[in-house]
């Protein structure tokens, strides 16, 4: 980065916390947890996800995340990862703030379908469940403004539409929608789920998005850690050219050069 044009660091804050990465990673899906840190450290990430009902945090006979994703290098955002009720989303939180003190969290409540979208009616419901209970919640969510807009005004700290199924690896799959979504928001908006390669990162930046939240896309790469290293570039050069403003698109073409003063 030029520092002659860019004085200012360029972060991002969510819930009072300020981070300089956009690209956050989950712990799921890797070999084991010795690659998941490799990647995570290659991806240049500040906040993992960890899926608080599939990794093992407390049994120390069987290998444990924190052994390699530690905490005092990142931030852990608990999940409710397999909820498909509210109930469950909450129970499993409170779970993980006895565990490690943690109240920044991420919420996702699933429809039980092989979708796996998010069952928007009981996911508004728990976000209010957790309000109430002291969390700061980043909410997974469908690509529906009108409930994007129901979630902010519930209280949640940050709203994360997928765009696409979990694991699909098919790329933001409504522009318009994740662009009326980013137009209404006053809080952090992040592309969650459905990314698949380096390309669909550059886009969810390039449209304005906060940041950009990957598990899949890194972890089921042929060699994860070079896909990590793609996913940390793409993501900046994508949030470079939001802040640098593309040129207009045009039906017709115009030369680089003027017509006037040809030799």
């Amino acid at each position: 980065m030029d520092g002659s044009t860019h004085t200012t660091e360029d972060t991002w804050t969510v819930a009072g916390r300020t981070f300089r990465s956009r690209l956050i990673v989950g712990t799921g899906k890797y070999k084991d947890y010795a690659q998941n840190a490799a990647a995570a450290e290659a991806a240049g990430a500040e906040i993992v996800t960890v899926a608080l009902r599939r990794v093992n945090l407390s049994d120390p006979s069987q290998p444990m995340l924190v052994d390699h994703v530690k905490p005092d290098r990142f931030t852990f955002l608990p999940n409710t990862a397999g909820c498909f009720t509210g109930e469950d989303a909450v129970r499993t939180l409170r779970l993980a703030r006895e565990a490690g003190g943690w109240d920044l969290v991420k919420l996702e409540v699933l429809s039980n379908t092989k979708h796996l979208l998010p069952d928007m009616e009981e996911t508004l419901r728990a976000l209010k469940l957790l309000i109430a209970d002291g969390f700061q919640v980043m909410v997974y969510c469908s690509d529906d403004p009108v409930y994007a807009l129901k979630l902010e005004e519930a209280g949640a700290a940050a709203i994360m539409p997928a765009a696409a199924p979990i694991g699909s690896g098919r790329g933001i799959q409504n522009f318009l929608n994740l662009g009326l979504i980013l137009e209404q928001a006053k809080v952090p908006v992040l592309v969650d789920a459905g990314v698949g390669t380096a390309s669909d990162a550059v886009l969810a930046m390039e449209a304005g998005c906060d940041a950009v939240l990957m598990n899949t896309a890194i972890a089921e790469a042929k060699d994860p850690i070079r896909m990590a290293v793609a996913m940390k570039h793409a993501v900046i050069a994508g949030r470079e050219a939001w802040l640098a403003g593309r040129m207009a698109r045009r039906t017709y073409g115009d030369p680089s050069s003027p017509w006037a003063g040809l030799i």
